[in-house]
Formats: structure tokens, C-alpha cells, sequence
């Protein structure tokens, strides 16, 4: 069974749809833990106007009986709460009004409007920004709210966290005797879901300098994954390496540039005697690593240490305060059109991050531990843990 998903849908138009496929028969959904992922998605300090008008709800019209999947695909909606507003722009049927109403031919530097534009040759790059906003990653974390549920089965957990905002960063070790539960706690006691209380009060107040001088700030989120198995992903081809497909997914994001698993950018100026992990077997008999600068990938392939990924997101491309562009239409200079944005969505981008990795690793996981049914999706897990446990025998 392959899961996958597709999503439809524009940032100002009637809502977004989504269809998840490959989902096993048998699973149990709560409704209210995908409407808290949404949640999260719209909180974080510096996000802008458009988030204090949508309340993301997911709406379920298919692949669901009395909370359980089918098996049959998932069919859900998000509508978009702030369409009334541009109903007579974005409209999909009818005339479009005469004047053009909030046509852009100015694009902005970064953004998809001025590649995009040139692709479908449009005459207004509404018709590219709209489809390329970030808004359609609310469908993601949806779908990845999904997957997290589906992981969950089989005490998989999922911590995403805030390492920087601009220039300002966490300290890069988080320790390792804190627990999952504590780390969880304090990544949500604060809107940009930063680990260290007093790295909070500077990224705030990094984010409120950069508002008021009309600008943006990108940043950098990790996403933690415990409770993976050994031997997720392949080392025989290059689209089956686990680290490949992490790398996709969390580069598909807007924004995102950069993706490493673990400190690789940092692992690159050490020996490798200061990279690799030892391995060794712990007082309770299983076989670990005595740290995790692998990020839980080798090869392509999960350790059974935590999985850590990073990813770099470059400051957002719509500016109070626009660069220089050109009219497409003239071919004149001009000065970048101005969208209704955020000033720092770091944290955001964290939570759909965290929704690309669950997806992903529900993906390898349904691929190893194949099975039309949960029962049968549980039964060869747990036979595929007590294999792996006797494998290496007890010295």
C-alpha cells in the first residue's frame, strides 16, 4: 500500500482540499488532534493580519465511519475564512472585474511571482502567488496530522522546536538527560515554541525591530523524532534513502533552503573520530550509540536513535518596505508589490516540518510493515522489533 496525497487549492480562493491515500483500514482519528496542528500552524510572534481571520478547521467527507479510516481514500477541506473578502477577485466562475482589482505585475524579488510568471507567461502574477503562498501548507500539516496519529500506534512521537530567529540562536546542545516530556512543555510555553526561555525574550524582540524597520527575519527549526525502529529507509538506491526523501519533503516548504540531519553543516569542520558515534551495548542489553551526530540516519537508514532534522528558512519575500522590481507589463521599473504578510513565520514553519517528516516516515513505515489493515500493519511491527532485538546475539 503507497501513501500519498494531493492537495488543490488557492491562498485567497474558496478553501483547500486535500486527498490522503493509503491510510490502513482501521485506524482511529481525532478530529481534534488535526484541528490543534492547524492551530499551532497560525500561532507564533510575528505572524501577520490573515491569521487573526482564519480559525483552520478540517472538514471530512470521505475515507471515515464513526472515527475509524476505511481504507478508501481520505477526502477533507480547510476553507478559506478570508475568500468573502475577495470573492469578486478570485471568483472561480464569472467575469472578472473591469477594472482588474489587486492585479500584481511588480513581482517580489524571492518569491515564485516573477519565475512563475515567466513559466505560464501570465499576464497577472496573481494567478502564480496565489497557488504558490504558503497557505497551502495548512493542507500539509493536516495530512501530517494524519501520519503523527498513525505513528502514534506505535509510540512514535514527534518535537519540533525553534533553533533560531535571524541571528538568534539556542545554544546548539540540548541536553540530553531532559526528558521528551519536559522538552515538549517548553517548546509550547511560548508562541515561537524556543526551548530557552531567555533566547525567547531576544528573538522577540529581534522580530519586533525588524516590523518596525518594515523587513523579515527567517531562521532555522529542528524536528525530533523518537521511538523509530533500526532499519527504516534503504541503502541500495538513491530514491529509497531515507535522508533523500526527508531532504524533499522539508525542502518542498516555502522558504526553506537548507535541510541537514543532525549538526552536519557543523560536522563537516571535525574529524571523523569527533563525528561518528560509538556504538556500544547498554546496561540493559540493547546496542546504542554513545551520542547522535548521525541525526539516527546511516546509509539512508534509521540507527533507533533520535531522528533529527534542521531545516534553514530564508526571511519571507513579501516587504513593507520593497525592493526594486520591474512592471512585467511595462517593462518598466517599479517597486515590488506588496502582499498582506508576516514578518517571522519560523515557528509555522516548524509545525509544517514536522508534518513533511510524520508523512514521510508513514510512508517507509507502511512500505516495510505493509498491511491492508492496522492489525496486520501492528502484527508485522511487533514481529520485525523481536527479530531485530536477537539479532546481534548477547556477549
Amino acid at each position: 500500500m503507497v501513501l500519498r496525497f494531493l492537495t488543490a487549492g488557492e491562498s485567497h480562493g474558496p478553501g483547500l482540499s486535500i486527498i490522503l491515500d493509503g491510510v490502513p483500514s482501521g485506524l482511529a482519528l481525532d478530529p481534534a488532534a488535526v484541528d490543534d496542528q492547524l492551530r499551532r500552524r497560525q500561532a507564533g510572534h510575528g505572524r501577520g493580519a490573515r491569521m487573526h481571520i482564519e480559525t483552520d478547521r478540517a472538514q471530512w467527507t470521505a475515507g471515515l465511519r464513526h472515527g475509524m479510516t476505511l481504507g478508501s481514500p481520505i477526502a477533507l477541506s480547510i476553507p478559506n475564512l478570508d475568500y468573502r473578502n475577495w470573492e469578486q477577485i478570485m471568483s472561480p466562475f464569472g467575469a472578472a472585474p473591469e477594472p482588474p482589482l489587486r492585479r500584481v505585475t511588480a513581482p517580489r524579488p524571492g518569491h515564485a511571482d516573477l519565475a512563475g510568471g515567466t513559466q505560464r507567461r501570465s499576464a497577472d502574477l496573481r494567478d502564480v502567488l496565489e497557488r504558490a503562498s504558503a497557505r497551502e501548507t495548512a493542507a500539509r500539516v493536516a495530512v501530517g496530522a494524519v501520519a503523527r496519529q498513525f505513528l502514534q500506534v506505535f509510540g512514535v512521537r514527534i518535537l519540533g522546536h525553534t533553533r533560531a530567529v535571524g541571528d538568534v540562536s539556542m545554544d546548539l546542545a540540548v541536553p540530553e538527560d531532559v526528558s521528551y516530556d519536559d522538552l515538549e512543555a517548553r517548546a509550547a510555553a511560548n508562541d515561537l515554541a524556543v526551548l530557552d526561555a531567555a533566547t525567547y525574550t531576544r528573538m522577540v524582540a529581534a522580530i519586533d525591530l525588524a516590523k518596525r524597520a518594515g523587513d523579515t527575519l527567517g531562521g532555522v527549526v529542528e524536528v525530533c523524532v523518537t521511538g523509530l525502529p533500526p532499519g527504516l529507509g534503504s541503502y541500495t538506491h538513491w530514491d529509497r534513502k531515507l535522508d533523500g526523501r526527508l531532504g524533499q519533503a522539508v525542502l518542498s516548504i516555502p522558504a526553506v533552503k537548507g535541510v541537514e540531519i543532525g549538526p552536519a553543516f557543523a560536522n563537516a569542520a571535525l574529524r571523523g573520530s569527533e563525528v561518528h558515534d560509538p556504538i556500544q551495548r547498554t546496561s540493559q542489553g540493547a546496542v546504542r550509540r554513545s551520542r547522535n551526530r548521525a541525526g539516527g540516519l546511516e546509509g539512508g537508514v534509521t540507527n533507533g536513535e533520535a531522528l533529527v532534522v534542521r531545516a534553514a528558512m530564508k526571511p519571507l519575500s513579501t516587504l513593507m518596505k520593497p525592493l526594486p522590481s520591474i512592471d512585467v507589463r511595462s517593462g518598466e521599473p517599479a517597486r515590488a508589490a506588496v502582499e498582506r504578510s508576516d514578518t517571522c513565520a519560523v515557528p509555522a514553519c516548524g509545525v509544517v516540518a514536522e508534518a513533511m517528516v510524520a508523512f514521510v516516515l508513514a510512508q517507509v513505515w507502511l512500505e516495510k510493515f505493509a498491511g491492508d489493515c492496522m492489525e496486520d500493519v501492528v502484527a508485522s511491527w511487533r514481529g520485525y522489533v523481536r527479530e531485530v532485538e536477537r539479532w546481534i546475539p548477547s556477549s
